[in-house]
């Protein structure tokens, strides 16, 4: 009896693929949005985020990176929307992500930035539009403002 044997692929070593990362506008009781000056983004200014760490859903990864960045505790956090960025000059090193982009509430405005921070402001979304943004953060501000998510979050 000749039993079927399952092939399974090997993967190339020298194979790379895109990191899952989360990141997400956060706005505040009194209507404001958080952007960061971090030193990944070459001088530009985002919202925290990072990596998903392997086993660990979305939702947590976007948890604790706000946490480990700037010490913030998030409530309603919502899907927001999808972006890629394929070997960017704006990001500090050549990188491929996939960016989930949530948006979520923090009852605090008192940020405990770590080492990643530079600086970081509570602004409108229109105020933060005037900021050196990196055009992924432009992008999560405008389709906040656009849909007025905010409202969500703060009545």
């Amino acid at each position: 009896m000749i039993q079927d044997q399952i092939i399974i692929p090997q993967v190339s070593q020298n194979k790379q693929f895109p990191l899952t990362t989360v990141g997400a506008l956060v706005v505040s009781s009194s209507e404001r949005i958080l952007i960061v000056k971090t030193t990944k983004w070459k001088g530009t200014w985002g919202v925290p985020g990072g990596k998903v760490e392997w086993g660990e859903t979305l939702e947590a990864a976007l948890i604790r990176e706000f946490q480990e960045e700037v010490g913030l505790a998030l409530t309603n956090v919502r899907f927001g929307l999808i972006q890629e960025a394929v070997i960017d000059s704006q990001f500090m090193r050549e990188a491929h992500f996939i960016m989930i982009n949530y948006y979520a509430f923090s009852a605090s405005e008192t940020i405990t930035p770590n080492e990643e921070i530079e600086e970081w402001a509570w602004v409108t979304p229109q105020q933060g539009l005037k900021y050196p943004l990196n055009t992924y953060t432009r992008i999560l501000i405008e389709d906040y403002r656009d849909k007025k998510i905010d409202r969500l979050y703060c009545n």
